[in-house]
Parts: C-alpha cells; structure tokens; sequence
C-alpha cells in the first residue's frame, strides 16, 4: 500500500537513499551509467526543500518513503528538482503518483506552470513527462532560470544534446 503525503523534515535523513537507488537506472544506458554512481542531493538540501512545502514522498505501510518528488516554487512555478521512486519499485506508477498529486497541489496553490530539465531520449525521462502533458521548450522559450539551470548541469558533465527543460501549463 503505497501512500502519497507531504515531505516531513525527518524524511529528509532518507531521501539521499532513495535517489541512489533510483539513479540505479542509469546503468542501462551504457554512456550515463555514471550517473549511477553520482552525488546526491543532500539530507540538508532536503530538509531546506522540505520546509518550503513544495515536497512530497510515496510511502510504503509502514509509513517509510520509497520515492521523493523534491520541488520548490519560484515566481508562482513550481520547479521540480527530483522525481525519484527506489529502483525495485519504479514500474509501479509511484513516480506518476508523485507528479499527479504535485500537479493538483500546484493548481489549488493558484501556480501557474510546473517546470523541470531532464534527458530527452530517456524512457523515464522527457517520454514519461511527455505522456502526463509536459512539454519540452524550444530554445526560444526557456527562460533565463531555466536556460541557468541548463548550463549548470553541462558545467557538471551532463550532455547538452541530451538535456532539455519541460512545462506544464496549469493555467
């Protein structure tokens, strides 16, 4: 039984978990796979989120996290930073769980829009957003936050052909 709830600040301490086993994943993409064994986010940054009140968690019976929707809002959008769900689990529709419940939150929060960077061509990726209404941006339309965002995740090894920044309109 899986249930979706706010992020609690002890939560936090679990997270990193999370998405080191989601990262996992990565493995079978032969030139990302070492993505599987990157930095992640960190307990603190989490807690920083969390207190925000723009995160949510997927947890198991035992009220224990299993996946992690890590966002915060900026400028009447919500930015989603991570969407994570531990690797023995994904397939399960824990992740779209995740982004349902973030999208309704957001729109009873009067935001206007949802935004994300992702890999283009990764299944679980920009095609899985895609299938929920995301939209990737053309190069004219992403703004400067997301356009940093961008240039920032080159600076840190991601390729730049691979890498795009997706919307959802809640308007």
């Amino acid at each position: 039984m899986i249930t979706i709830r706010p992020a609690r600040e002890h939560d936090a301490e679990l997270l990193p978990d999370i998405e080191q086993s989601a990262g996992q994943a990565f493995r079978a993409v032969p030139e990302l796979a070492w993505l599987a064994d990157g930095e992640n986010v960190s307990a603190e940054r989490h807690r920083g989120l969390i207190r925000q009140g723009a995160c949510i968690v997927a947890t198991d019976g035992s009220d224990r996290p299993v996946g992690l929707l890590s966002a915060e809002i900026d400028g009447g959008i919500l930015h989603i930073w991570e969407l994570d769900v531990r690797l023995d689990l994904q397939g399960q529709g824990i992740g779209r769980a995740l982004l349902e419940r973030a999208i309704e939150d957001a729109r009873r929060g009067g935001l206007a829009a949802i935004t994300l960077t992702t890999f283009r061509d990764i299944a679980w990726n920009a095609p899985f957003y895609g299938k929920i209404g995301f939209r990737i941006l053309k190069d004219i339309e992403v703004d400067q936050r997301l356009a940093d965002l961008l240039r920032g995740e080159a600076a840190h090894g991601l390729p730049v052909n691979r890498r795009c920044a997706m919307r959802f309109e809640l308007e």
